[in-house]
C-alpha cells in the first residue's frame, strides 16, 4: 500500500499548513499531498475561514520538490473546464510534472448559492460533469478542440503549453455513485477516490467500477484506488493502521490520511513510524 496525506485549508491560516507540507516532503512514507476545493468549511461552521484549494496548492507546490500534489477535487461547476485544463497544465509546469488532476461534480449547495454558482439537479451536475471530463482531456491532449455540448461549447480552443506528464496529468474522481460516476471513472480516470465508508462498502463499490471498466475493454487495474482514512483529534495511530489493514484486505492501493487541524507537524514521523511499523508500507 502507498499512502497520503491530507490538508484541508479550512480553520487554518497559511502558517500552520505550509510546515506540515514542507515536513512531510522528507519524509518517503507519503508520496502526495492534497487540499479540498471548497470556499466555506464543510466540517464545522461554515463561516469560518478557507483557503482556496488551488491557489493554495500551488504555493504547496513551490514550497516542495517530491511530493505529488493535488486537489481531492475540484468541483467542475465551479470553473469552465477550458479555465481548469490552462491551471492543471500550468501547475504541472510549475511543479516539475508533480500534479494530480481531481475532478468531481460537485454537491455543495451553500457555497454555490451563495456566489450564484448554478449547481442544478443530480442530473444536470453529471450530464455537465461528462461533458466536462471530455473537455478537459482534449484539452490537456490535443493540439486545438472543438466541442458543442449543452453546457460547453468550444471553437477551435487550445491550451499550451501541456505539462510534462504525458498524455495528461493522473485524473482522479473521487465520489461513489454507481449510476453516474464509477462509469465516468472507468472512462476517463486513472485514480478513483472512495470518499469514505465501511471496507464492505469500498469492496462494493470496487465490484462496481470493475465491471464497468470490463464494459468498456478496460482493465481495472489501471485505476489506483484511494481512500480517505482519518487521524483522529487523539492521535491514535494505531487506529490508522487498523485502519488502513481493513481497506488493504479489501484491495486499496492508496490511503490518504486526512490530517486533523490544528495542523502540526510533529504528527508525521509518528504516523510514518506506524505506518513502517505496520508492513503495510510498499516498497519499490
Amino acid at each position: 500500500m502507498r499512502f497520503a496525506f491530507k490538508t484541508s485549508p479550512q480553520n487554518t491560516t497559511w502558517s500552520e499548513m505550509l510546515p506540515i507540507w514542507q515536513t512531510a516532503d522528507d519524509i518517503d512514507v507519503f508520496e502526495s499531498g492534497w487540499t479540498f476545493d471548497h470556499f466555506y468549511p464543510i466540517f464545522s461552521d461554515s463561516t469560518g475561514p478557507c483557503l482556496e484549494g488551488w491557489i493554495t496548492l500551488t504555493a504547496l507546490a513551490q514550497a516542495t520538490k517530491r511530493l505529488r500534489v493535488g486537489v481531492l477535487v475540484t468541483g467542475i461547476h465551479y470553473r469552465h473546464p477550458a479555465v481548469l485544463a490552462n491551471m492543471a497544465s500550468a501547475l504541472d509546469v510549475i511543479s516539475n510534472g508533480r500534479l494530480e488532476l481531481g475532478i468531481g461534480a460537485g454537491w455543495n449547495e451553500e457555497e454555490s448559492g451563495a456566489y450564484g454558482i448554478e449547481l442544478g439537479t443530480i442530473k444536470e451536475r453529471f450530464d455537465r460533469f461528462e461533458e466536462a471530463c471530455e473537455v478537459l482531456t482534449s484539452l490537456l491532449t490535443k493540439e486545438s478542440t472543438t466541442f458543442d455540448g449543452k453546457y460547453y461549447q468550444l471553437k477551435d480552443a487550445r491550451n499550451e503549453p501541456k505539462g510534462p506528464q504525458q498524455p495528461h496529468p493522473p485524473i482522479c474522481i473521487g465520489g461513489s455513485g454507481e449510476k453516474r460516476t464509477l462509469p465516468l471513472t472507468a472512462k476517463y480516470a486513472d485514480h478513483w477516490n472512495f470518499v469514505g465508508g465501511t471496507p464492505a462498502e469500498f469492496a462494493q463499490k470496487r465490484d462496481v467500477l470493475a465491471a464497468r471498466c470490463k464494459d468498456i475493454g478496460r482493465d481495472p487495474k489501471e485505476i489506483t484506488l484511494s481512500a480517505h482514512v482519518r487521524l483522529g483529534e487523539d492521535r491514535n495511530y494505531q487506529a490508522v493502521v487498523e485502519d488502513c489493514v481493513a481497506l488493504g484486505a479489501e484491495g486499496l492501493d492508496l490511503a490518504i490520511i486526512y490530517l486533523p487541524p490544528p495542523y502540526d507537524p510533529a504528527v508525521l514521523e509518528p504516523l510514518a513510524e506506524a505506518i513502517r511499523d505496520s508492513g503495510l508500507l510498499k516498497t519499490p
